[in-house]
């Protein structure tokens, strides 16, 4: 069997289109459909049916998509083991929230970039959620999250250092007027979220809901750029990362409102999987993260696998 049918499959499970998949890979409608008939015959199941004008996997076509998924993966890192000799170069591909890609990643980008010229970095945004799982798929060499501490027995979830959260309010709201703030005094105000599933927002809705405070949600956005405009036009007030605002509370826009609770509180974490194997590219920019935090921590590469020799903070 061609492993290409593999990858054509995945994109067209991607994309629920055979026309969208096959202007992703350059290919005629044509071919792709003659190579998703030739998958079928070879596993003699369907794996896509039609719903109304749209088409999605059958269960056996799930159930592909999984094996695929890692049969593409185990391809990809034979290839870059047996090419990783001669240079190295290739690409990374990383999942990341929002805040950390625009606010935290960019000197780190800089330094990796400046070291291996020849290495590409494919970033890819999403919740905290979502990307443990595309690590655990093998969607992504490795991502970036902001979330409290856990454990995952597939996972490997290494703590860079607490990120700050803060409570973001226009000057003229009026609890910028209040010298301290307790969980039950928001009780009623609008607030603008981040999307379903963001780690920091369930953080504050469960706060809220235990100091029964009434949740109103003015509006939902899952751009912190949006947030931060919709904040500075008194539409409402925000939890956000010190980092994404810090300009904004400096030249007066915004103000950071007199709260604070143990339970809000989010950590950097770099995820990747146990099982991950780790080429030289990789094990340096885990090395430059790491170099880049305090002095408390150290990065050690130690017979092909990254070790963490301190404890973090």
């Amino acid at each position: 069997m061609d492993t290409r049918y593999l990858q054509t499959f995945r994109e067209v499970a991607k994309w629920n289109s055979f026309t969208r998949a096959a202007e992703v890979l350059g290919y005629a409608q044509s071919s792709v459909t003659t190579q998703i008939q030739n998958l079928e015959t070879e596993f003699g199941v369907t794996l896509f049916e039609r719903w109304g004008r749209k088409i999605r996997l059958t269960h056996a076509g799930e159930v592909l998509l999984e094996y695929s998924e890692q049969l593409l993966a185990i391809l990809d890192e034979t290839k870059a083991i047996l090419s990783e000799q001669a240079e190295l170069a290739g690409t990374l591909t990383v999942g990341t929230v929002e805040s950390l890609a625009a606010f935290y990643l960019p000197p780190f980008l800089q330094k990796f970039r400046q070291e291996q010229p020849r290495m590409r970095i494919s970033l890819h945004p999403g919740i905290c959620h979502d990307l443990r799982l595309g690590v655990k798929e093998g969607r992504y060499d490795f991502a970036f999250v902001l979330d409290w501490l856990q454990d995952h027995p597939e996972l490997t979830n290494l703590n860079l250092g607490e990120e700050k959260l803060v409570v973001v309010a226009a000057p003229t709201n009026p609890l910028a007027q209040k010298e301290k703030i307790e969980a039950h005094d928001f009780s009623g105000a609008n607030w603008i979220f981040t999307e379903a599933g963001c780690s920091y927002r369930s953080i504050m809705e469960a706060v809220l809901r235990d100091a029964g405070a009434t949740i109103v949600t003015s509006f939902e956005f899952g751009s912190l750029e949006a947030i931060k405009q919709c904040v500075a036009y008194d539409l409402g007030i925000a939890l956000v990362p010190y980092i994404a605002v810090a300009e904004e509370v400096k030249n007066g826009s915004l103000v950071i409102l007199p709260f604070s609770h143990p339970d809000v509180r989010v950590y950097r974490q770099l995820v990747y999987h146990k099982k991950k194997w780790m080429p030289q590219a990789l094990l340096r920019f885990l090395e430059i993260l790491t170099a880049g935090e305090s002095g408390e921590k150290k990065a050690a590469c130690e017979g092909g696998s990254f070790v963490q020799t301190n404890s973090v903070r």
